[in-house]
């Protein structure tokens, strides 16, 4: 059987769409400090966060951060410069093998992991932020929530075809029981959270 009847074949027997479950809510502090809790517990695993005031420092703080990189992409449309090309989708996931900058803007960020929401929408295609050696994001303050109970009620009725959190730099501590980062992904996560104001200015 050719791949194209599989998969029609599969299209066809669909199971049933069901409600998605029922999540109580839970008590949260209100009073909450989401912009030192989620900088907290990014940097605790491994990223590195920074607080802008102008959305117009950013360019010039990735300059200098990474001045030796070549290849550089954007899937923010804010931060296409001369220095700094747009994101151009390539179908043939291998053409992304040499790409030394990423930069994304998630939908969401969860203050309580640090994890960061994208859809293919944001990320352009599905294997930039896992190929990349070092991936930056811009995050706009507005788009923190207090937990994944949160970000659930959030993202669960939304509709895209794929989506998936992200938290920090890639790591692995299987190796002689110490913590090693870029293991398997990005060596780096730098953020950069600006207040939507700032955006407008920018």
């Amino acid at each position: 059987m050719s791949r194209d009847k599989i998969l029609a074949t599969l299209l066809k027997n669909q199971p049933e769409i069901i409600p998605l479950p029922a999540v109580p809510l839970f008590e949260r502090d209100e009073k909450l400090d989401l912009v030192g809790k989620f900088k907290a517990m990014a940097e605790g695993i491994g990223s590195k966060v920074y607080i802008v005031n102008e959305f117009q420092e950013i360019p010039e703080l990735i300059a200098a951060a990474y001045p030796n990189e070549k290849r550089v992409l954007s899937t923010v449309t804010e931060l296409v410069s001369p220095a700094i090309p747009v994101f151009e989708l390539d179908t043939d996931p291998h053409s992304y093998a040499d790409v030394d900058v990423a930069i994304f803007k998630p939908l969401l960020a969860v203050a309580e992991n640090s994890a960061l929401w994208f859809t293919e929408e944001q990320l352009g295609i599905r294997v930039l932020p896992f190929i990349t050696q070092h991936m930056i994001v811009v995050l706009d303050i507005a788009a923190l929530v207090p937990d994944m109970h949160a970000a659930y009620q959030k993202i669960g009725l939304s509709d895209y075809g794929y989506g998936t959190f992200i938290a920090g730099p890639s790591k692995t501590a299987d190796i002689e029981q110490s913590l090693v980062l870029g293991a398997h992904g990005p060596r780096s996560m730098t953020i950069f959270m600006y207040p939507t104001a700032a955006l407008a200015n920018g």
